[in-house]
């Protein structure tokens, strides 16, 4: 007994303990923030031309969006094309802009931020067989994922906050068929979703509802 109460004092002078302790570290020194560069917003296809080339498609090839791709992809899709206000390429009502897109890769997961035009990573994990419930999901190079923050809703109810969530994802998911035309790259908008399982592997919090996810990749050859 009292050679254990020497080493354990020992140990204490010595600055350390005897047992594991968990040191708490802030989100912002976990999270690794990967800038991305500026979105390119001159050439693309004419609008028209994109509303005919406008298609779903399930085959991808593995190759992945080089970063400005990706960068002009997300800036379609969600951006802030409007600086001085902060507003968006894609509409909200109220300008609740309550729709987080997330993107799943074989690096992880991201949440895509539109003021710092970065990737904040989640996680290192690959989860894009969880995105959706059909076999091409695993292997396309990108799955979107909107997720809708109801806690930015200050009103209403949960049936209102579903509507109009649902509106917002779906008019972002447009921008990203739009620009996929554009670039002769494939997408398809898909819900076949287990939510609760991708939530739960997401790490979401309970006003966070999953509405729908999109893969996106070059077309296989």
């Amino acid at each position: 007994m009292r050679l254990l109460l020497i080493f354990w004092l020992a140990a204490f002078n010595l600055g350390f303990s005897l047992f594991p302790v968990s040191t708490p570290i802030s989100q912002a020194e976990e999270a690794q923030i990967i800038k991305l560069p500026a979105p390119q917003m001159e050439g693309g296809k004419p609008l028209m031309e994109c509303l005919k080339l406008r298609q779903s498609n399930r085959s991808y090839s593995q190759q992945k969006l080089s970063p400005q791709t990706l960068s002009n992809l997300l800036w379609a899709a969600n951006g802030i094309n409007r600086p001085d206000s902060g507003k968006r390429t894609a509409p909200t009502a109220v300008n609740w802009q309550n729709i987080d897109v997330y993107v799943a890769t074989t690096d992880g997961l991201f949440l895509y931020d539109a003021k710092q035009m970065a990737l904040i990573q989640i996680f290192k994990d690959d989860i894009r067989a969880l995105t959706g419930t059909q076999d091409f999901v695993k292997t396309a190079p990108l799955n979107i994922i909107y997720v809708a923050d109801y806690a930015k809703i200050p009103s209403g109810s949960d049936e209102d906050k579903l509507f109009y969530s649902a509106n917002h994802a779906g008019y972002i998911s447009q921008n990203v068929y739009l620009f996929c035309a554009s670039e002769g790259l494939s997408t398809v908008v898909r819900a076949m979703i287990n939510k609760e399982e991708l939530a739960r592997a997401m790490k979401l919090r309970p006003e966070q509802h999953i509405m729908i996810a999109q893969s996106v990749g070059y077309p296989q050859k």
